[in-house]
C-alpha cells in the first residue's frame, strides 16, 4: 500500500535526514522532559515517584511482553498490502484489550506482592492507558518505512507539550502521584487523536494477512519478552528489596545517565533500521559495512564525550538541580553514563540486525542478557543498595553490546581492528578530558553539600571539558593526516545545517522586502 519516495542518496545520508527528525524530538522532549523533573521534585516526593516507577514498570512488563513487532514487518517488507496494515492494527488492538484486562485481574496481586495498597488503583488507571494504545492508526509506520520522520515529530509533539502541562498542574494542585498518571494518560490520548489527524489511512477490522506476520511476529514476541525481562528487572528487584522510595532516586538517576544514549544513539538507531531495510530491499548490501562503521564512529564521538562528561560532574548535578534528599542518585549516574556511553556499537548492531530480521540471534543475546541481569541484581542490591544495582546493571550493559556487535562483525565479516580503528580518537579524546578534569579536582566529586556549592564547580567543569576533549581530538586527527572518518562527517554535517540556516535566512529576509 505504501510508496516509498525514490532513492536520493547514500544510506548516510537517508540515516541522516531521517534522523535529524529524530534527534530534533528527542532533544526538544528531553528538555521539556528534564525541565519538568525539576519543577516536579519540588512538588512530590522521591516516593511518588518510585510508586509511579513501579507501576509504570509492572504495565510495561504486560505490555512489552505482548508486542510482537507488526510495524518494524511493515517497514521491511517489499510492498505492503492493504490486508497487511488492516491485519496489524488487529492484532494490536487485541493485544492492548489483553493487556488491559491481565492488568485489571492483576492489579491486586501486584500491590499486595509489593505491599504498597496504592499501586492497585494506579495498575487500573493504567489498564485504561493501554488499552488507548490499541486505537493508534497503523498508518503511521509508513512515516518509520519512508523515514518520514518530520511527521513523527508532529504526531509525538502536542501530546508530549499536553502531558506535560498537565502533569505539572495537577502535581501543583495534588501535591500526589496521580500527577504523573494523569499525564501517562493525557500523552497516549493525544498520540491517539494526532495517528488519525496526520495520516488518511483509516483501519479495519481483519486478520486475512495473518500468514504474512506469525513467523516473524513469533520472534518479535519472544524477543519482548526477554528485553522487559532485562529491563524492568532493575525496578523489580529494587522496588521490591528496597522500596518506592529508593527507587524514585535510582530511576532519576538512570534518567539523567542515559541522557548521551537516549538523545543522540536512540534516535540514529530509530532512522537507521528503515534505512538499513530500505537498502537491503534495493539490493544495497555491499554498502552496509561502510555504513554501520560510518555511523558506529559518528554516534561514538558524541557520545562517549556526553557520557563520560556526565560522570564526571554528576555529584554537583544532583546537588544543584535535585537537591540534598536526591544524592542517592548521583552514584547511580555516576556508573551507568559510562556503561550507557559505551553501548553505541551494540545499539547500531541491534538495528542492523532487526533490519536484516536476524531476530533470533537478538533473542539469544537479549534472553541470556537478562538472566545475567536478574542474577547479579539478586546478589548485589542487597548488600549494595542501589549502587549495587548500578554496577550490575553497567556490566551486563557492556557485555550485551559486545556480545551484539560481534554478531555484526561476523555477518558482514568486518575485522575487529577497523572497528577500534574507527572509535579509537574518540576514545582517547574522551579519556584525555576525563585524565584532565579528575586531575584538577572537578570530575569524580562527591555531591556538594548545598546548590550554592555546586556552581562553581559545574561553571569550571563543563567548558573545560568541552574544550579539552575537542582540543585533543583534533590534535590526534590532524596527527592521523585528517583522514575521512568521524570527525569528516561531522564537519559535512556542519556545514549542511549552516547551508540550510543560512538558506532560510535568506528567504526569511527575501520575504521581509518583497513589496
Amino acid at each position: 500500500m505504501s510508496t516509498p519516495p525514490p532513492d536520493s542518496g547514500s544510506i548516510l545520508a537517508r540515516t541522516a535526514r531521517g534522523a535529524g527528525w529524530v534527534v530534533a524530538w528527542r532533544m526538544l522532549t528531553r528538555v521539556l522532559g528534564l525541565g519538568s523533573t525539576l519543577v516536579l521534585v519540588r512538588l512530590l516526593s522521591p516516593g511518588d515517584f518510585g510508586l509511579v516507577a513501579l507501576a509504570a514498570a509492572f504495565a510495561l512488563t504486560l505490555e512489552v511482553s505482548l508486542s510482537i513487532g507488526v510495524e518494524d514487518q511493515i517497514v521491511r517488507t517489499q510492498n505492503p498490502s492493504r490486508a497487511l496494515y488492516d491485519t496489524a492494527f488487529t492484532l494490536n488492538l487485541m493485544r492492548a484489550v489483553t493487556v488491559a484486562l491481565l492488568l485489571t485481574l492483576t492489579a491486586e496481586m501486584a500491590a499486595g506482592f509489593f505491599g504498597e495498597p496504592r499501586l492497585r488503583d494506579v495498575l487500573l488507571a493504567l489498564a485504561a492507558s493501554a488499552a488507548l494504545t490499541g486505537l493508534s492508526n497503523i498508518g503511521i509506520a509508513d512515516f518509520r518505512r519512508n523515514l518520514a520522520f518530520d511527521k513523527e515529530f508532529k504526531l509525538l509533539l502536542l501530546p508530549r507539550l499536553l502531558g506535560l502541562v498537565l502533569t505539572i498542574s495537577m502535581a501543583w494542585w495534588l501535591r500526589s502521584h496521580w500527577a504523573l498518571v494523569i499525564g501517562i494518560l493525557s500523552n497516549r490520548l493525544g498520540v491517539v487523536a494526532m495517528s488519525y489527524a496526520l495520516h488518511p489511512f483509516r483501519p479495519r477490522l481483519s486478520l486475512a494477512a495473518w500468514r504474512e506476520l506469525v513467523g516473524v511476529s513469533g520472534w518479535a514476541w519472544a524477543n519482548s519478552i526477554a528485553s522487559i525481562l532485562r529491563d524492568r528487572s532493575d525496578s523489580f528487584v529494587i522496588g521490591r528489596v528496597l522500596g518506592p522510595a529508593p527507587l524514585g532516586a535510582y530511576t532519576v538517576g538512570v534518567e539523567v545517565a542515559v541522557l548521551p544514549t537516549t538523545e543522540m544513539v536512540d534516535p540514529i538507531c530509530r532512522a537507521c533500521m528503515p534505512g538499513f531495510a530500505a537498502t537491503m530491499r534495493d539490493g544495497g548490501t555491499s554498502e552496509l559495512g561502510r555504513a554501520w562503521l560510518r555511523i558506529t564512529a559518528l554516534m561514538a564521538l558524541l557520545t562517549l564525550p556526553a557520557g563520560i562528561g556526565t560522570s564526571l560532574i554528576a555529584g554537583p548535578v544532583v546537588a544543584l538541580a535535585f537537591g540534598q534528599a536526591w544524592l542517592e542518585a548521583a552514584p547511580v549516574i555516576t556508573i551507568l553514563a559510562i556503561a550507557c556511553s559505551l553501548s553505541v556499537a551494540g545499539n547500531i548492531s541491534a538495528a542492523l540486525l532487526n533490519a536484516r530480521a536476524a531476530l533470533g540471534t537478538i533473542f539469544a543475546i537479549t534472553l541470556t542478557s537478562a538472566v545475567l541481569r536478574i542474577l547479579l541484581l539478586l546478589a548485589l542490591v542487597p548488600a549494595f543498595g542501589v549502587v549495587g544495582a548500578a554496577y550490575a546493571i553497567g556490566m551486563v550493559v557492556v557485555l550485551d553490546n559486545l556480545a551484539l556487535v560481534g554478531c555484526v562483525l561476523r555477518m558482514l565479516r568486518v575485522g575487529a581492528g577497523r572497528l577500534l580503528a574507527a572509535l579509537a580518537r574518540p576514545a582517547l579524546a574522551s579519556a584525555a578530558m576525563a585524565g584532565l578534569l579528575w586531575g584538577l579536582g572537578l570530575g569524580w566529586v562527591a555531591p556538594p553539600a548545598s546548590a550554592g556549592a555546586a556552581w562553581p564547580l559545574l561553571l569550571a567543569a563543563i567548558p573545560l571539558g568541552a574544550a579539552s576533549f575537542a582540543a585533543a581530538l583534533l590534535l590526534l586527527w590532524q596527527a592521523a593526516g585528517r583522514p575521512e572518518g568521524a570527525e569528516s562527517d561531522m564537519l559535512d554535517l556542519l556545514r549542511r545545517i549552516a547551508v540550510r540556516l543560512a538558506g532560510r535566512r535568506a528567504r526569511a529576509l527575501a520575504e521581509r522586502m518583497a513589496p
